[in-house]
């Protein structure tokens, strides 16, 4: 177990279970390593805690909770990114973001693919796609 100081205070982590973003995520191409935060409440969002930069966290939740229609199928260069092959599973994930005036959006249009079998996550950009980048979640 290794030891990250951050702003949610300190965390045991386990460099085996990191969650590995080779190319960085988008704007943050430097940033690679995160740790799975425990949710402490239940709910769709959790953080995600860098281990190269410990003052950088995102939130993050799997879209289709909020936007049922939602679906990315990874092709096969991403597939091979993650290395998995087309018949393991992946999951899609979106950053939200928190403003202070608490109208919340989901990024549907720069997904993250994570597949769970090797730890590895890459987000993408969709081209050509209705989706926005800052897109409000659904009113309750």
């Amino acid at each position: 177990m290794k030891k990250l100081e951050t702003r949610f205070g300190e965390i045991d982590y386990d460099p085996a279970n990191l969650l590995h973003f080779p190319a960085g995520m988008i704007g943050f191409p430097t940033l690679h390593d995160f740790v799975v935060m425990p949710n402490k409440k239940q709910g769709p969002l959790f953080w995600i805690q860098s281990v190269d930069d410990p003052q950088i966290a995102f939130v993050l939740t799997d879209p289709t909770n909020f936007f049922l229609d939602y679906g990315i199928i990874p092709d096969k260069s991403e597939r091979a990114y993650l290395h998995i092959n087309a018949e393991e599973k992946c999951f899609i994930l979106s950053v939200v973001t928190v403003p202070p005036d608490q109208n919340i959006t989901v990024n549907l249009a720069a997904p993250i693919i994570f597949a769970s079998s090797s730890n590895r996550a890459i987000q993408v950009i969709l081209e050509d796609s209705s989706f926005k980048s800052k897109t409000p979640l659904p009113k309750a």
